[in-house]
C-alpha cells in the first residue's frame, strides 16, 4: 500500500464522518464538504492503486 492509498482511505473516512456530523446537525454546508471530501479521497486512492498496480506490472516484467 503507498502513501497515497492511505491518504486516499483517510479522505474518505473523514468526509463519513463530516457528512454524518452535517445530516445529525443539519448543516448542508459540512455534509457537502463531507462528500466532497470522499469524492477526493476516492480520486487520490483510485491513483494509488494505479501505480500499485504499475509497479507489480513492472516487477513482473510487463510494459
Amino acid at each position: 500500500m503507498n502513501k497515497d492509498q492511505v491518504k486516499g482511505v483517510g479522505e474518505q473516512v473523514k468526509g463519513k464522518v463530516n457528512e454524518a456530523i452535517g445530516k445529525a446537525t443539519n448543516d448542508p454546508a459540512k455534509e457537502l464538504k463531507g462528500d466532497m471530501q470522499q469524492g477526493a479521497g476516492k480520486v487520490q486512492k483510485a491513483y494509488g492503486d494505479a501505480k500499485e498496480a504499475a509497479k507489480d506490472d513492472a516487477k513482473r516484467g510487463r510494459h
